[in-house]
């Protein structure tokens, strides 16, 4: 082969062919070290400026964090938590497109990322899209995490219900809060704050389910039985609030706002004329002082609202509500005057519709009066309860 190359080439001419080639190859090595040194001095230059962002960000200097995140970002163009930490710095200063923008190039490379599809999911939040929180927020909870990945759930399934309630979408929101509580370990605190939400979310009987949950594990929690105390009563089963109420009174005596609901809770129990295990001279006592309370309201309301009742004169027919719109004070007054002389007939036991009739109207006048005249106090405002929920109200 040399000699070929002797044939071809002079002496010469192969030598300097072959410093070339020498040359050649140090020159590459030579470049090839200083791009790696640069890219190491950019990519240690990015962690400078990267750990400056999130500092200016903790201190609240946002737009100085952008810069730096930015800078960091162009050091390291390919450093996907530069990108996700960037666009989570835009969202929370309000720039939802441009973070936008950063995290579905993100995503669009990882779509199964948990950390990532919260974060969309935060941006939909932002953007109060239901449709948008629901879908990442959902990846997010079946994601992939790093580590923790039942707590990662639960915290992107959390987030995503006090997003729905704060949109009052009850449903969705009590939706999701069947899904969370199916899962939950047995730790009081997660939940007592499941039972919250549930509460908030008007899920009566899940939310009392949730902190009897909690009492099985810890029979003293007062902030349980405060809880159940108050979600029984919302939901009208007054004898269990009672019966909660009474051990979160007893475990937290200072608390006004407890003592106050227990007050109420056994005036409505008092006055039940439906109640269970009471005599009927009892039950005819309480139709009779709920009858008069109701009168008394009634009367109370119109003049209020500057209303004469003193020409209403009691019609026979008009023992039952007219049909159509809502009755007025006065029709409720003929109606009253009307039933008023029956009372006395509730010693027979064959007037057993007149109870029902009575409570009908007592019920009536109390709404009414609560629409035209504003919350009532003490007996009537007990009536107005047992009104909003005459079948539970015993339970």
């Amino acid at each position: 082969m040399t000699k070929f190359l002797h044939k071809i080439f002079p002496r010469s001419a192969i030598l300097v062919l072959v410093l070339l080639t020498l040359a050649a190859v140090v020159g590459f090595a030579v470049v090839g070290h200083l791009v790696t040194r640069y890219n190491a001095n950019q990519q240690a230059r990015g962690r400078r400026l990267y750990a400056q962002g999130l500092a200016d960000l903790n201190s609240g200097n946002p737009n100085q964090a952008l810069e730096e995140l930015r800078a960091a970002l162009s050091c390291d163009p390919n450093n996907g938590q530069y990108e996700l930490s960037l666009g989570r710095a835009l969202r929370d200063t309000g720039r939802l497109d441009e973070a936008e923008s950063y995290l579905e190039s993100l995503w669009q490379r990882t779509p199964e990322d948990g950390t990532i599809n919260l974060a969309l999911a935060r941006v939909a939040a932002r953007r109060g899209s239901i449709n948008d929180a629901l879908r990442y927020y959902h990846n997010a909870m079946y994601g992939i995490w790093a580590s923790d990945v039942d707590g990662n759930r639960r915290k992107a399934q959390t987030e995503l219900i006090e997003f729905l309630l704060q949109k009052n979408a009850l449903a969705e929101a009590r939706s999701e809060l069947v899904s969370l509580a199916a899962w939950l370990p047995p730790d009081p605190v997660l939940q007592l704050r499941t039972a919250e939400l549930m509460l908030q979310a008007h899920d009566y009987g899940d939310a009392l389910a949730e902190y009897e949950r909690v009492l099985r594990l810890d029979h003293g929690n007062a902030v349980a039985l405060a809880g159940a105390g108050q979600t029984a009563y919302r939901a009208g089963s007054y004898r269990t609030a009672q019966r909660y109420l009474q051990a979160a009174v007893s475990a937290n005596a200072t608390d006004a706002n407890l003592r106050d609901l227990l007050a109420s809770t056994n005036t409505i129990l008092r006055t039940n004329p439906f109640a269970r295990r009471i005599s009927d001279a009892e039950r005819n006592r309480r139709l009779a002082a709920a009858f008069d309370a109701a009168g008394q309201r009634l009367t109370n309301c119109a003049q209020q609202r500057g209303i004469s009742l003193t020409t209403v004169k009691p019609a026979a027919s008009s023992l039952s509500a007219p049909p159509g719109s809502a009755p007025s004070l006065v029709s409720l007054e003929s109606r009253w005057l009307a039933i008023k002389p029956d009372l006395r007939r509730l010693r027979y036991e064959e007037e057993n519709d007149l109870p029902d009739v009575i409570m009908d109207l007592v019920f009536s006048i109390e709404q009414q009066t609560a629409l035209d005249c504003g919350a009532p106090q003490d007996l009537n405002h007990a009536l107005l309860m047992i009104a909003r929920n005459p079948d539970t109200a015993d339970e």
